[in-house]
């Protein structure tokens, strides 16, 4: 099934409609999903679909030559090779006189580092013949920094030709409901957990009857895909990967200073920061400063891909179990008693996508939500507030906390959370928001009627409007 990209695939298809040249850049992380809108986007339409290999510029050529012969000769077999890119691109330009031809350049990064001369050559042939044409042109790729900055950057041949460009972001957590709309809000919110809206591993569970059996079965199983991910994509994507798993699995064990992670790794800092800078440009790590500051000594590093961030929580230190196919008598124990500690991170990014996308009648205008840390000054202490939302004019801000506890919240967060605001010191106003995944008090529910607290559920931000 198809879920969830419509407005990229109608933009898409508008500009099919028009019927002139366009040249489409399509990125976004691996596994989300884009060749699969391309796909969906292809359907019916006459194609040349070119998936670049990470191989030499002549087995690229190759993989071209076939698949040029494959939209001509559907049936056909034994493509001829094209002498040369210039050829391959001369057939594609006769091939797009008489029709709307697609032509898609999937992975286009493999093919610009394995042919550093193509996107010249690329750039020439839109500039020079293919401006005119009926040509829809789609280059995609997984690789962030050479999409934005060697496709889409100031330096790059390419700049400027581009009509459109789509960056594919992961699903939000109420978008991916409607994978499997069966589920509770609990697990719903676990699911987002595990996989981080990446309809990849989504579907790769195989959620059949439950969450819990889809993981004991197609995760924490050796002979599963999902168990392999993290590793294979490294192998694929790195030519250390030992190095990088050390540094996220460091990260995974609380480290996350640029210094810390260093000398628990063994590297030397200057090292240890190029390293990190790839994982960082994968999509795998992101670099953190409390907002509204600028970034300095407070930056941190934190695992940003949910898949990861889960994987190396819990696999590593239950890897005896699951190689000896014991992990189902472990499983409470080892893992569901210790999921409500690692669903609070989960829980505060649940709760910032719900104020940017979907709150409605916020007391303020947001600019950004994030979380902040800072020194108490009064009691010379650090201190963490877990939502901060900045207004886009005005000094007002939303000061918020989040708790995923089988508990219920009561006034004392409210009043923590004011003693935090006070050690945030940058607004005039603050607007108080507690996030609760198994409700409130009686008497900060009755604060929260004489209006100094908005009070939400786990419920409420999947279903509130």
């Amino acid at each position: 099934m198809f879920y969830c990209r419509e407005e990229e695939l109608k933009q898409m298809n508008s500009r099919y409609d028009r019927g002139k040249f366009e040249c489409i850049i399509i990125y976004g992380r691996r596994r989300v999903g884009k060749t699969a809108l391309i796909n969906e986007f292809c359907k019916d339409k006459p194609t040349i679909f070119f998936s670049a290999l990470n191989a030499s510029s002549q087995e690229n050529l190759e993989a071209l030559s076939k698949a040029i012969y494959s939209c001509k000769n559907p049936n056909g077999t034994g493509a001829p090779i094209y002498g040369s890119y210039e050829n391959a691109l001369e057939e594609i330009t006769s091939m797009a006189k008489n029709q709307r031809l697609v032509f898609v350049i999937d992975e286009y990064p493999y093919l610009a580092k394995a042919e550093k001369s193509f996107s010249s050559r690329l750039q020439h042939i839109i500039d020079h013949v293919w401006q005119n044409s009926r040509l829809y042109l789609i280059l995609c790729g997984s690789s962030m920094s050479f999409m934005e900055y060697q496709v889409l950057g100031y330096e790059s041949p390419l700049y400027g030709r581009h009509t459109a460009q789509f960056k594919i972001q992961s699903l939000t957590y109420r978008e991916m409901t409607v994978f499997h709309p069966e589920l509770s809000f609990e697990d719903q919110a676990l699911l987002y957990g595990i996989t981080g809206g990446i309809p990849h591993y989504i579907n790769k569970l195989e959620i059949a009857s439950t969450l819990e059996e889809a993981l004991i079965n197609n995760l924490f199983n050796t002979s599963s895909y999902l168990f392999e991910e993290p590793e294979n994509l490294l192998k694929q994507e790195l030519r250390e990967p030992a190095i990088y798993n050390s540094i996220i699995s460091t990260i995974a064990g609380g480290a996350s200073r640029a210094n810390e992670i260093s000398t628990k790794v063994g590297l030397e800092s200057g090292v240890c920061s190029k390293y990190i800078r790839v994982l960082l440009e994968l999509g795998i790590l992101k670099k953190e400063t409390p907002i509204a500051e600028k970034p300095g000594r407070k930056t941190i590093y934190a695992i940003d891909d949910q898949f990861f961030r889960f994987w190396y929580r819990f696999v590593p230190r239950n890897m005896s179990a699951i190689s000896a196919g014991r992990i189902r008598k472990i499983y409470n124990q080892a893992i569901k008693r210790h999921l409500p500690d690692y669903m609070g991170l989960v829980f505060e990014k649940m709760c910032q996508e719900y104020l940017l996308r979907y709150a409605e009648n916020l007391p303020i205008l947001l600019n950004d939500v994030g979380q902040w840390w800072g020194t108490d000054s009064k009691e010379r202490k650090e201190v963490q507030i877990d939502i901060v939302g900045t207004p886009v004019e005005g000094d007002e801000y939303i000061i918020g906390s989040c708790k995923y506890r089988n508990e219920k919240i009561g006034v004392d967060e409210l009043d923590l959370i004011r003693h935090y605001a006070e050690a945030f010191g940058r607004g005039s106003k603050y607007h108080y928001f507690i996030f609760s995944k198994s409700g409130f008090t009686d008497a900060l529910q009755e604060t929260a009627a004489q209006g100094q607290v908005t009070l939400l559920t786990l419920d409420d931000i999947y279903t509130i409007r």
